[in-house]
């Protein structure tokens, strides 16, 4: 179970950074442009910002505190926050009537993660 966790944490790492970066730096401006980030356009650059800098932060969380055997604990809180956020961003894609599958499949993962390493594999 633990390898299958960090092979989790790992993809989950990889897609919140790869996704928050473009938020975090590019802002409202660059996502409008972006046909599959028309959600965008309910939302002020600063709270965008916030998003981006949130997937960012609970991205890195997800690895960073295990590597360097430091505030282990934070990994499965980074996974709770992870999971919240995509929660809302189910929300926001109903409201919207977008595909929301995807963000609700992100927030399955990251739960698991929390379950995983709160319960099941703690470090």
């Amino acid at each position: 179970m633990n390898t299958a966790l960090w092979i989790l944490q790992g993809l989950l790492a990889v897609a919140f950074v790869s996704s928050g970066a473009p938020k975090l730096v590019g802002g409202k401006a660059k996502l409008a442009n972006n046909p599959q980030m028309s959600w965008s356009e309910d939302f002020s650059d600063g709270t965008i910002r916030l998003v981006g800098l949130t997937e960012v932060l609970g991205g890195l969380g997800l690895l960073l505190p295990p590597v360097f055997q430091l505030w282990e604990v934070l990994t499965p809180i980074a996974a709770v926050g992870l999971a919240l956020v995509m929660l809302g961003a189910v929300g926001v894609h109903m409201r919207r009537k977008e595909a929301f599958i995807p963000a609700l499949a992100l927030a399955l993962l990251a739960g698991f993660i929390a379950v995983g390493r709160f319960w099941i594999s703690p470090f």
